[in-house]
């Protein structure tokens, strides 16, 4: 018995240096910010922050430019995990199919995750060009009008999430390939053997078995995908007529900018809120299904 708790007090001895450092670089900013999310504090003022109470809070709901940066957040959010999860699945599907060959596949389709976004910014931007752009050159070749993708109001929402569905489908294709390798072939045997076509297999077996996968995929995309931020800034900086503005394009000009870390810090604290409140709708059906499962 005292051998099991020295152990356990062993085991969190060397684990409290980790968790120190961690609280100091996650916890404590969590607070700072939310503290002088109430202030006016900003950060080249020569007075002490005020107190503004729900102030910045109420400013930030109720400005246009906020709302249509929330609008687009969801909605990127939205089409980014909707997009990447089916590609990833299908792309799954297909290479665990595979007789040969899928090491290989595996290898070349996770090269765009690989990428620092920067750069795949800067790479579509460069094939995305009105000019010497590859795809206007293909629509000239295809005797069609060029497109002015980053600079139209119409496309350039679009174009965005195009490059990241083609950076990020990748990602999910590799969480849903391992947890179809977890599916047992006994099931797919015994369903053979009941008659089961492709379809009811997929329907009644591997869709069932890979849930809890696509529900990770769908809540770390969804994360992700509120966090957009390198590729706006380098290719539309929010624009056109704000179309590809996302919260946090508005954090980082209303708080990082303008050195308002009392409003940037309320914005923060509002997107952080939602993304809790959404990955909490994950987790629980997460849960749920693992309980059917069970």
């Amino acid at each position: 018995m005292k051998q099991e708790k020295r152990a356990t007090a062993f085991a969190y001895s060397m684990a409290l240096p980790a968790l120190v450092v961690l609280a100091g670089l996650s916890v404590y900013p969590l607070l700072y910010i939310l503290l002088y999310s109430f202030t006016d504090y900003t950060l080249l003022a020569r007075e002490a922050p005020a107190w503004v109470g729900g102030a910045n809070y109420a400013e930030i709901l109720q400005d246009p430019y906020f709302q249509q940066a929330l609008l687009n957040t969801v909605k990127f959010a939205f089409g980014a995990v909707l997009l990447e999860t089916g590609l990833g699945l299908l792309m799954a599907l297909q290479v665990i199919r595979m007789k040969s060959g899928q090491q290989l596949l595996r290898t070349l389709l996770l090269l765009p995750t690989l990428l620092p976004g920067v750069t795949v910014a800067l790479t579509w931007q460069i094939m995305f060009s009105n000019n010497n752009g590859i795809l206007n050159q293909l629509l000239a070749w295809l005797q069609l009008p060029a497109v002015n993708w980053l600079q139209d109001p119409g496309t350039a929402f679009y174009a965005i999430l195009a490059i990241d569905v083609w950076q990020y489908a990748p990602f999910a294709f590799l969480l849903i390939y391992a947890a179809l390798q977890t599916v047992p072939a006994s099931q797919y045997e015994a369903a053979c053997l009941d008659g089961a076509g492709n379809w009811d297999q997929f329907r009644y077996i591997t869709l069932p078995n890979i849930q809890p996968a696509l529900l990770l995929t769908a809540l770390l995309r969804t994360i992700d995908s509120f966090r957009l931020f390198d590729k706006v800034n380098i290719l539309t900086r929010g624009g056109p007529a704000n179309t590809t503005a996302t919260i946090t394009q508005y954090i980082y000009q209303n708080g990082v900018r303008s050195l308002k870390i009392g409003y940037g810090g309320a914005a923060s604290v509002i997107m952080t809120v939602l993304v809790l409140l959404l990955s909490l709708v994950y987790i629980r059906k997460s849960f749920t299904a693992a309980g059917r499962r069970g």
